[in-house]
C-alpha cells in the first residue's frame, strides 16, 4: 500500500487533472460523490494537520501579527477594491461579480497545505494562514456582507463560520496527535504517504464539485466559458501577483504557501448563507473556479518552485 501511495503524491498533478476529467465526463458518478464533498474536505484538514509538524501548525506569538495582516488584507481589502470595481464598472450585481466577491471574502481553501507541498512548498505557512483565516471569517464578512447584502446576514455566515472552526479543531487536532503519537508519520515515507492520501482525497472532492459544470460544457454555453476566463484569471492572478511581491521583497521560501492561499479559497462555507435561488445559479461559478484550483500544481509550480529556490 505504501509504494501506491508514494506513486499517488510523486504524480499529484496528473491525479488531480484526472479528477477534473471525471467530474466532467462522469457525471452520475460525480453525483453520487456530492453528499461526501464536506466530510472529505474535513478528512483533508486532519490529513494537512497529519503531515505537518506539530510544533508548525500554529504561528508563534512573533509571527501572529503577520498572519493577521496578511488575513485583513485577502479577506476585507481585497473583496472591498473588487465591490469598488464593480460598482463603478455597473456588474456588482451580476452572477460573476458576486462569485467573484464570494472568492476574494472566503478563507483560504481548506486542502491549500496539500496543494501548496504538489507546488514545492512547505505546507505550515497555508496550514497558519487557513486557521488564522478562518478563526477571524465572522469578523472580516462584516463590511463585506454589509456592502453586498445579497450574500445574506452576516451573523448566519458567523455561524458557520463558528461551526467551521469547531470541526478545524476536532479535525486537526486529531491529526496533530496522532502524528505525534505515531512515529511512523514523521518520517519521510510516512508523510510522502500521507501526501498520497491527500492527493486520492482531493482527487473524489473535485469530481462530487464538477457535477454542475459537466453538462453546461457539454451544452457548450456562452456563459461557461465566459465564467471559465473569469475564475481562471482572478485564481491564477492573484497567485502571481503574490508570488511576484514576495519574490521582490527577498520572501520567496514564503511565495508557494502565500500564493496557494491567495488564489484558493473555501467558497462552500457561504452557501449555507445565500438565499436558495443565489446559491443555486452560483453553483455553476462553483464548480468553474475548481479548474484553476486543481490546475495549480501544474500551472503554477514552475514559477513557485523558482521563486522559492
Amino acid at each position: 500500500m505504501t509504494p501506491l501511495l508514494h506513486a499517488l503524491a510523486r504524480h499529484g498533478r496528473l491525479v488531480l487533472v484526472l479528477g477534473l476529467i471525471g467530474g466532467v465526463f462522469a457525471p452520475e458518478f460525480a453525483e453520487s460523490m456530492a453528499p461526501l464533498i464536506f466530510p472529505m474536505v474535513v478528512f483533508l484538514l486532519f490529513l494537512s494537520t497529519l503531515r505537518v509538524d506539530v510544533l508548525d501548525a500554529f504561528p508563534g506569538w512573533r509571527e501572529v501579527p503577520g498572519y493577521l495582516g496578511i488575513t485583513v488584507v485577502m479577506q476585507v481589502v481585497m473583496p472591498l477594491v473588487a465591490i469598488g470595481f464593480l460598482w463603478v464598472s455597473g456588474g456588482l450585481a451580476s452572477l460573476l461579480g458576486i462569485g467573484v466577491v464570494l472568492v476574494l471574502a472566503a478563507a483560504p481553501l481548506t486542502g491549500s497545505p496539500g496543494l501548496t507541498l504538489m507546488v514545492g512548498g512547505h505546507p505550515a505557512p497555508a496550514l497558519r494562514q487557513l486557521i488564522v483565516g478562518t478563526m477571524l471569517l465572522p469578523l472580516t464578512v462584516i463590511p463585506v456582507f454589509w456592502l453586498m447584502p445579497v450574500f445574506g446576514a452576516p451573523e448566519v455566515v458567523a455561524m458557520a463560520a463558528l461551526k467551521l472552526l469547531l470541526v478545524i479543531a476536532l479535525a486537526g487536532g486529531a491529526g496533530l496527535l496522532l502524528r505525534r503519537r505515531g512515529a511512523f508519520f514523521r518520517t519521510a515515507h510516512g508523510e510522502k504517504a500521507v501526501e498520497g492520501v491527500i492527493t486520492a482525497v482531493m482527487a473524489f472532492v473535485v469530481i462530487g464539485l464538477m457535477s454542475a459544470v459537466g453538462p453546461a460544457l457539454r451544452d457548450s454555453t456562452s456563459d461557461v466559458w465566459v465564467t471559465l476566463a473569469v475564475v481562471c484569471g482572478l485564481n491564477f492572478g492573484a497567485q502571481v501577483a503574490v508570488c511576484l511581491t514576495l519574490t521582490r521583497r527577498g520572501q520567496g521560501a514564503a511565495a508557494p504557501a502565500m500564493a496557494v492561499i491567495a488564489g484558493n479559497r473555501n467558497l462552500a462555507l457561504f452557501l449555507g448563507a445565500l438565499p436558495p435561488e443565489t446559491a443555486s445559479a452560483l453553483l455553476l461559478f462553483i464548480g468553474c473556479y475548481q479548474v484553476p484550483m486543481y490546475l495549480t500544481p501544474l500551472v503554477m509550480a514552475p514559477l513557485l518552485r523558482r521563486a522559492s529556490g
